[in-house]
């Protein structure tokens, strides 16, 4: 296999692994452990300790500048250098992030415009809890303030994060809000 086909190969196998699909027409068996190798090195998940020290990094920020805004700080926090509204980032990660619908630690977490949140908002993944439960580091979810390991729950029918409901206040879930799913930043070796 050349090094063209394999990276090709890869990069199909990390978005069909990330989407959850699987190949149709698969050679063999052998080829598809393969693949599902390659994709766990396509997209790189952090290291908890190595994003905690980010967040500190980042919130040191807001003392600095005074107001901090949700993209700079998932920017500075995740790695995945996208510029413009959080509204945005998803097109734009296209052709240069790989995108999905599953959690990694590391990603950001990419939320819909709406009426009451008209330029989106990124929220970083800082751990997983359960299939349809992880929590999130992000800024300005409470004007002007950093928040750390705040509980996001997938509420979507199809289990595809989609929607999720986001703690506003300990233990209490807010209202439901819509997703495009995951940005995840590619490994350091793909």
């Amino acid at each position: 296999m050349t090094l063209k086909t394999l990276v090709a190969t890869a990069v199909l196998g990390c978005a069909m692994f990330l989407s959850g699909m699987t190949p149709v027409h698969a050679e063999n068996r052998h080829q598809q452990r393969e693949q599902q190798q390659e994709q766990v090195v396509r997209v790189a998940a952090v290291a908890p300790e190595e994003l905690k020290q980010a967040v500190a990094q980042s919130s040191a920020m807001q003392t600095r500048r005074g107001r901090i805004w949700c993209v700079p700080f998932a920017r500075e926090v995740s790695g995945i250098n996208l510029q413009g509204n959080a509204k945005t980032w998803w097109q734009k990660a296209t052709n240069l992030y790989p995108k999905g619908q599953r959690p990694v630690v590391g990603a950001v977490l990419n939320f819909r415009a709406t009426r009451g949140m008209p330029m989106g908002h990124v929220a970083v993944v800082s751990r997983i809890v359960s299939e349809r439960r992880i929590l999130v580091d992000h800024a300005n979810w409470h004007r002007n303030k950093v928040s750390l390991d705040m509980a996001v729950v997938d509420v979507s029918p199809a289990n595809d994060w989609s929607r999720v409901r986001v703690e506003t206040l300990p233990n209490t879930l807010g209202s439901v809000y819509p997703t495009y799913g995951f940005i995840y930043k590619a490994a350091a070796n793909g």
